[in-house]
C-alpha cells in the first residue's frame, strides 16, 4: 500500500531546510554553498532533501515565494489603512525593524545578487518587485484621490523612491556596524510624511 503524505508535516519540514539553507547562504554564499552542505545543516540525507527541492535555483525560489507571502500581507494591512501616509509609514517601519538583524539583510543581498545573474531565480523576485510596487501605487493614488497624499506626486515614480529607501536600509544594515534601525525611526517618519503630504 503507498504511503501517504502528511501535507502539514511536509511543509513544516520544507520550512526548516529553508532555514538551514538559509543560514548556509548568509555564512558562505550561494555559490560557495554546496547542496551536501545544506544537507548537513537540515541534518538529512541528500535524497531526502531532493524529495523537497531539487537544487539551489529550487530553494531560492521557495525563499522568492516566501518573500511573495509577506509583501502580500504588507500590502493587505496597508490598503486596509484608513491613513495611506500612515499606512506607508507602517510597512517601511516593519521592513526597517525587520533589517535590525543584519542576517536579514545579508540573504537578500545575496538572493539578489544570485537573481542579476540567473534568469530562473531573477523570475520570482522580478515578480515580487512588480506586485510590490503596484500596491503602493494604488495606495499612492487612492490616497491622492482622497486628498490625503499630494496630488503632484508622480505615484509610480514615488513608490520607486519608497520602495529604494528600504533597499538602501537594507545595504545599511549589512556595511554599518552601528546601523540602529530604532534611532531611525523618528527621522524615517518625518520624512514619509514630508515627501507625500502635499505642502501648505
Amino acid at each position: 500500500m503507498a504511503r501517504t503524505r502528511d501535507p502539514a508535516r511536509f511543509e513544516a519540514r520544507r520550512g526548516e531546510i529553508l532555514e538551514a539553507a538559509a543560514g548556509c547562504f548568509i555564512r558562505r554564499g550561494f555559490h560557495q554553498t554546496g547542496m551536501q552542505e545544506i544537507c548537513a545543516a537540515a541534518g538529512m540525507s541528500p535524497g531526502a532533501l531532493y524529495r523537497y527541492f531539487d537544487s539551489k535555483e529550487s530553494i531560492i525560489e521557495a525563499i522568492a515565494e516566501a518573500e511573495q507571502r509577506e509583501n502580500a500581507t504588507l500590502l493587505a494591512d496597508l490598503a486596509e489603512s484608513p491613513d495611506p501616509v500612515a499606512g506607508l509609514e507602517a510597512v517601511v517601519e516593519a521592513v526597517l525593524l525587520a533589517y535590525a538583524d543584519p542576517d536579514e539583510g545579508r540573504l537578500a543581498v545575496e538572493v539578489l545578487a544570485e537573481a542579476a545573474r540567473n534568469p530562473r531565480v531573477a523570475e520570482g523576485f522580478l515578480r515580487n518587485a512588480a506586485e510590490l510596487k503596484a500596491g503602493v501605487v494604488a495606495v499612492l493614488e487612492a490616497g491622492q484621490a482622497e486628498g490625503a497624499i499630494d496630488p503632484g506626486l508622480a505615484a509610480a515614480p514615488a513608490a520607486e523612491v519608497l520602495i529604494a529607501l528600504l533597499d538602501g536600509l537594507c545595504g545599511r544594515s549589512i556595511l554599518d556596524p552601528e546601523h540602529d534601525p530604532h534611532a531611525l525611526l523618528p527621522t524615517l517618519r518625518i520624512l514619509i510624511r514630508r515627501f507625500l503630504t502635499a505642502p501648505a
